[in-house]
């Protein structure tokens, strides 16, 4: 079994000047007369977003706050996984803090947890229960920024899963953990859940990854037909990156790993369109922040393997097993700009054990790094209750009785 190597985040001097010099020769295209982001990126925005990423970002910020945690890299399956480890703090007489895995999506990176891990890690220092603190294992996606080497085999949901499962167990000793994702990450979390339910204290998932199809229309509810008119226009309006990331991935890499404002302007449209943010991306997440997970892809030049599980997607079967419902316990939260919103009597279908269902007053895909505080508290809610039950079944069956008795 290969053993875990410390690691931190060093990108050479010459690779930040290059990204430097490549956008001072950015080539902007026109614009439609007075469109704004109505057929993609706007340009006015990525005139702003080139300018500040040009002169004024300081990538060392980002390293230095990326470095402030304990990382580390291990060899899994032929591809050295990246993972943030961050231990919690452990309250006086309280048990060890829960191990709790945090997965992301695309565009994502551990950047989006950089505002949550210490809400989750340390709760008294956020005025929380110091009994609710985790211990955080935020892994980078195998084929994404620092779990990407050029030439590695390609992964989808299935590979991903099986991969991080193995980080939890095998590598890092865990019998037992919670697990939290969006995006991506909320099929990774789920198919993990799906295949080895027995590890899992609860799951929690800020998007719900149910199948795009109205096989449940026989006899819809409102909120039902609800969600069918929102999905028809998802299907109809924002799909397009998913086809081409899905059916043509390499092509696309050419461009992007090519031109730094190419990348930013196809992630930047994601973070305008999937966020609470008014059409205006750095209102609802910061530019430096925005810019730190971008400009981690380009250092990394990991976008085309990025692309891969939606490459998979579409060339698998559903990577969830619908025939097996998902039986561990299950929190969601509902931020009001996530992609699609289906309603709880067809997510139930998938996962009856809901515990906890939470409809959220502002928000959108990229919770993590819109809304860090509301987060981090639906997630301890969810998992306190369930971490006393897990303290219990550790207990021996005379202590048990003891505590029946009292």
């Amino acid at each position: 079994m290969a053993v875990p190597v410390p690691f931190e985040c060093h990108i050479a001097d010459e690779a930040v000047d290059a990204l430097r010099t490549r956008l001072a020769l950015t080539r902007f295209p026109d614009a439609p007369p007075g469109s704004t982001w109505e057929y993609g990126a706007s340009l006015g925005t990525m005139q702003r977003i080139k300018e500040y990423w040009q002169h004024e970002f300081d990538w060392r910020a980002q390293e230095a706050r990326l470095n402030s945690y304990e990382q580390a890299s291990v060899a899994i399956d032929g591809i050295g996984v990246h993972y943030l480890k961050v231990q919690g703090k452990r309250a006086i007489g309280a048990p060890e803090p829960m191990p709790l895995l945090l997965v992301h999506g695309w565009p994502g990176s551990v950047f989006e947890f950089l505002d949550i891990i210490d809400r989750l890690t340390d709760p008294a220092r956020f005025g929380g229960d110091p009994a609710d603190a985790f211990t955080v294992i935020a892994p980078s996606l195998p084929g994404f920024t620092f779990s990407f080497a050029p030439h590695q085999p390609r992964c989808g949901v299935e590979e991903m899963a099986s991969m991080l499962t193995r980080l939890m167990t095998e590598q890092l000793g865990y019998e037992r953990f919670g697990a939290q994702g969006g995006d991506w990450g909320s099929f990774v979390v789920s198919r993990m859940a799906s295949e080895s339910p027995e590890l899992f204290t609860g799951i929690h998932l800020n998007m719900m990854p149910l199948r795009r199809d109205k096989s449940w229309l026989q006899n819809p509810t409102p909120e039902q037909r609800r969600y069918a008119d929102e999905l028809d226009v998802f299907l109809r309006e924002e799909t397009g990156y998913q086809w081409i990331q899905g059916t043509r991935p390499q092509t696309l890499a050419f461009a992007l790993n090519d031109s730094p404002l190419g990348l930013a302007a196809w992630m930047t449209e994601k973070f305008q369109r999937w966020t609470d943010c008014n059409e205006v991306p750095d209102t609802a997440i910061s530019i430096d922040t925005m810019l730190a997970n971008i400009s981690l892809y380009w250092f990394t030049e990991c976008i085309g393997s990025s692309f891969w599980p939606y490459y998979a997607r579409h060339h698998r079967a559903w990577p969830i097993d619908l025939t097996h419902p998902i039986e561990v316990p299950t929190g969601y939260c509902e931020f009001p700009r996530e992609i699609l919103r289906p309603p709880r009597s067809l997510a139930e279908q998938v996962y009856p054990d809901i515990r906890r269902w939470s409809v959220m007053p502002a928000g959108g895909h990229f919770a993590a790094m819109e809304q860090p505080e509301a987060l981090a508290s639906e997630v301890q809610q969810f998992f306190h209750d369930l971490r006393h039950m897990d303290q219990l079944d550790d207990l021996s069956v005379p202590v048990l009785d003891e505590l029946k008795r009292a």
